[in-house]
């Protein structure tokens, strides 16, 4: 049985598992997706097979968490921690809505209490620490609870000697949690300065799209840092930075490519292959020990 079959059988047994609802769910799911590379219109049940990329021109669309930890994770290894945490109000903060309530409906549409999600793990029999970051979940944006499950992460890694992958995903910083949002950078780098001084590995992996405040602290400090092919990679989008300077950027300005020319990035992988190179780098490092 394949990784697929064996989340899909998870989730059906977990819908099982429910409590029957007198009333239908009001959320019904996309039966297709549009390739943002290409245009094609494809089933989404095909694209979970195809691990999210395109059919037609291969283009990698943005990953699930849950899809992420499986085709990452050896069978059935991965174990959360901190599932619990979910974001606090500290500036009683309203734009269009409360945030209690922007909060509430994210967590009702993702399953998830906010935007990250951390644990142990084997990856090709190896024990390490996984960290996914979520974009569904309010655009995967950094609050106080992102921070804290990811700077765990990194802190457990340092004290229990134990590789960290993180998997970034995120628009940046939270608004809604001001300036308790921006020290997460500093809170985040800080925990890798730590697994650092311990000597032990950090494997960043950068995704469609990792902007903001999460693309300027953790997700650049890798030991190796690693992108899929065409992720969007920036502090400030390119929109942005053309309306700001008065001209037209490069081809490809900002994308993956680009940042592996100029010597942002340490490789790109293609997501079929990504475990498998993970994998590579950690039993490198761990028979080196």
């Amino acid at each position: 049985m394949g990784w697929f079959d064996k989340l899909r059988s998870k989730t059906a047994k977990s819908q099982e598992d429910q409590p029957k609802q007198e009333a239908p769910s009001q959320k019904t799911p996309d039966l297709w997706k549009k390739c943002p590379g290409c245009g094609e219109t494809i089933l989404t049940k095909d694209l979970v097979r195809n691990l999210f990329l395109c059919v037609k021109c291969d283009y990698h669309m943005r990953m699930p968490v849950w899809d992420r930890v499986a085709l990452l994770s050896d069978d059935n290894s991965f174990v959360e921690f901190n599932q619990e945490l979910k974001s606090a109000d500290p500036l009683k903060f309203v734009d269009s809505k409360e945030y209690p309530q922007r909060i509430a409906e994210a967590i009702e549409k993702t399953d998830a209490f906010d935007a990250a999600m951390t644990g142990y793990v084997q990856i090709d029999g190896i024990k390490a620490i996984l960290g996914v970051m979520n974009f569904e979940f309010m655009g995967g944006s950094m609050g106080s609870v992102v921070g804290e499950k990811l700077a765990e992460a990194l802190e457990r890694g340092a004290s229990e000697k134990t590789p960290v992958v993180i998997v970034a995903t995120s628009g940046g910083a939270r608004m809604q949690e001001g300036i308790f949002s921006l020290m997460q950078m500093a809170k985040t780098s800080a925990a890798v300065k730590k697994l650092n001084a311990a000597k032990v590995p950090f494997i960043s992996i950068l995704t469609d799209p990792t902007t903001g405040g999460v693309s300027a602290s953790f997700a650049s400090l890798g030991d190796f840092n690693i992108a899929e092919p065409g992720a969007l990679i920036c502090f400030a989008g390119p929109r942005v930075i053309e309306q700001t300077i008065r001209q037209k950027l490069p081809e490809g300005f900002q994308k993956s490519k680009f940042l592996l020319e100029h010597g942002m990035l340490d490789c790109i992988v293609h997501r079929r292959t990504l475990k498998k190179q993970i994998a590579k780098i950690l039993h490198i490092l761990n028979n080196g020990r």
